[in-house]
């Protein structure tokens, strides 16, 4: 490790049964195991959950870089469903848990004999977490959903790409790991409601239903228009005046571009002074934002002539240090091989059995560090750790179901 994180205990003895696949799931179960919750990730015996192979891994892994990123800081354990022994393993789980969450194809969980009203009756202070595509209610409650179908649905595409161009999927997983975060919030709500109650909950969030909070604004937009929100390319959904969007900068590299976002009076004038145009300070044709949006060609045109003498960096951190909003676009690679965020824990590398791997951990610090971060577990790893410890079985019977096939 590192050494630039701290074990976090704020969810010390809250046992999570995790029943989840790919992103979505496990992206929230990810969360609280972050935050100190016991994860124990419950997995095909024959190949795990897909995530561990559909992708590209470290030459001779069994595991892959995508399974790395969204399963850190848990434990695994192997249970073959579709046997008796394997499903009453589950059940005794479940007894034990605190939270259960799946995300599988619907009906399934139903169809294995694991779902909410089993499980409630088996343990009524659960807090039973379901992530879909599109949910109960929906007309394609029944249809599968992945994170690109999500974001088509639920309208994140819609107001991504350029105005006179097609709708473009944006970069981040949104469906999938923004889905996941409304989840963790939630389950946390739950828990400490039943602090109170003893009570537990049955929560539900489809991935179509996540994307509408994520594009708030969009709606607003709407609002105030009366029509759809529109695409602006780099610019707010909105449709801020300029100076407002990306601006070319030296080499001239795929990403050598500098954002600027220059919309109020007072940033407007400390940018002018950057460009050396303070000429135009207080000129009515200038001024204000709805005087430059009938500009658009030639404030842009200003800025950029300007930016393309200069790398993104210098270009962010002379107009940042005027006091105008201004970030370079960094790559991935940039960012990964950005010391301080390595510094400050925001990156950490974790010594995974199949050799070091470096990602990104759970950005929030707490008393002034993330969490520590610790590989994600090899197929099968904690079986005889969590059939002892939450079950009691014996080694002699666990090396018994082994031989069975059913864990």
């Amino acid at each position: 490790m590192d050494g630039n994180g701290v074990p976090l205990r704020c969810l010390a003895g809250i046992r999570v049964l995790d029943l989840t696949q790919f992103e979505a799931g496990p992206s929230c179960t990810e969360a609280l195991a972050w935050l100190g919750a016991e994860v124990v990730k419950v997995e095909n015996p024959q190949g795990g959950e897909p995530g561990r192979t559909a992708f590209v891994g470290p030459p001779g892994s069994p595991d892959s870089y995508y399974f790395f990123e969204f399963n850190a800081n848990k434990k695994s354990v192997t249970v073959n469903l579709k046997s008796e022994r394997g499903l009453a393993l589950v059940k005794e789980l479940a007894k034990k848990a605190d939270v259960m969450i799946e995300n599988m194809a619907p009906g399934t969980i139903e169809r294995l004999g694991l779902g909410y009203d089993v499980i409630r009756a088996l343990n009524p202070g659960i807090i039973y977490a379901q992530v879909k595509g599109f949910g109960e209610g929906s007309p394609y409650e029944h249809n599968l959903a992945f994170d690109m179908i999500a974001q088509a649905c639920g309208g994140t595409m819609s107001i991504t790409g350029e105005p006179d161009g097609p709708p473009i999927k944006p970069g981040p997983s949104l469906g999938d790991t923004g889905t996941g975060m409304l989840m963790a919030i939630s389950i946390l709500g739950a828990l400490y409601e039943r602090r109170a109650t003893g009570q537990g909950r049955r929560l539900q969030v489809a991935m179509q239903d996540a994307m509408l909070h994520y594009i708030r604004i969009a709606f607003q937009q709407q609002a105030a228009t009366g029509k759809a929100a529109p695409r602006n390319g780099s610019r707010s959904v909105t449709g801020s005046p300029p100076p407002a969007g990306i601006f070319p900068c030296a080499p001239g590299g795929p990403n050598d571009w500098v954002y600027i976002f220059a919309r109020q009076k007072d940033h407007w004038h400390r940018l002018l002074k950057v460009l050396g145009r303070e000429d135009l300070i207080g000129n009515p044709d200038y001024e204000t934002p709805e005087a430059r949006r009938g500009r658009t060609e030639e404030v842009n045109a200003m800025v950029a002539e300007w930016t393309r003498r200069r790398d993104k960096h210098e270009a962010m951190r002379v107009i940042g240090a005027a006091g105008v909003p201004a970030g370079a676009v960094l790559d991935t690679m940039e960012l990964m091989n950005e010391p301080s965020f390595t510094e400050r824990g925001i990156l950490q590398t974790v010594q995974h059995p199949t050799g070091p791997f470096k990602m990104p951990a759970w950005p929030v610090r707490f008393d002034g560090k993330p969490p520590l971060l610790t590989p994600a577990p090899l197929l099968g790893q904690h079986n005889e750790e969590v059939f002892a410890q939450w079950l009691g079985i014996s080694a002699a019977d666990i090396a018994g179901l082994r031989r069975e096939g059913v864990i």
